[in-house]
């Protein structure tokens, strides 16, 4: 399995708040990653500098054997991002932001008609592809983000919260949609639905205060867990960093 990430020693302060500290970590392709750690863990903060929009403290990371730092634009032609909060122009159609994505995407003829037909179709946003932007519930405003995220096919994907705000069919709908990527591609989703580990996830992450404090495969995370289930391994692994603080 060929590494797509590779982060070394990975920190980031903002002022006296050290966010992350000291992470290392590799992601391979064909690996669905669940990201996991409670509010203000420094999960967020970790996927906008692999993605490079936020620059580390100290530390590296090498995306498809580009350095974010050196060759920034190699690394975003790399990846499809979903940040949290889906961030879009509210004022677009749907048809019209995804289409300013393409030209962004430099896709062209043959192939941007294809995408575009094929990520409409996948995401099931065709009822509302005229619609304002802003006019969308929260969970199609959170599948536009997602089909923005892969509309150029990329290698990797970072997917902050991918199903958030999304009914239980349109969560299944997701949650197979990454599972049938991942074949080809490296995937990080955070999330904050343990369920979801399970249900998609190769392997996990977790991280609180800004450290690593878990990395194994979902069967290894349950077992740290004497009820046998994710949700209290979680607890458990947390409570103890925090303890331990």
């Amino acid at each position: 399995m060929s590494q797509a990430i590779k982060i070394k020693s990975l920190s980031k302060s903002f002022g006296p708040i050290h966010a992350v500290r000291d992470v290392s970590f590799d992601v391979g392709h064909g690996e669905v990653l669940g990201f996991l750690g409670p509010n203000g863990a420094g999960k967020s903060t970790t996927m906008k500098m692999i993605t490079g929009f936020l620059e580390p403290t100290s530390g590296t990371v090498e995306v498809d054997g580009h350095d974010v730092l050196e060759d920034a634009l190699s690394v975003k032609r790399s990846i499809g991002y979903l940040p949290e909060g889906a961030p879009a122009y509210g004022e677009m159609t749907v048809r019209n932001f995804l289409n300013f994505i393409a030209d962004i995407r430099e896709l062209r003829g043959s192939t941007r008609n294809q995408r575009l037909n094929e990520v409409i179709e996948t995401i099931n946003i065709e009822n509302v592809i005229d619609q304002t932007i802003e006019t969308l519930s929260k969970g199609y405003k959170r599948r536009v983000g997602l089909a923005q995220a892969i509309l150029h096919d990329p290698n990797i994907l970072v997917l902050d919260e991918p199903t958030d705000g999304l009914d239980p069919n349109q969560k299944h709908e997701v949650r197979n949609l990454i599972k049938k990527m991942a074949k080809e591609k490296a995937i990080i989703i955070s999330t904050h639905i343990l369920e979801e580990v399970d249900a998609v996830c190769t392997r996990a992450i977790i991280i609180s205060s800004g450290e690593l404090l878990f990395d194994g495969t979902p069967e290894q995370l349950i077992a740290k867990s004497e009820q046998g289930d994710i949700d209290h391994a979680f607890r458990n692994i947390t409570m103890s960093k925090t303890i331990k603080s």
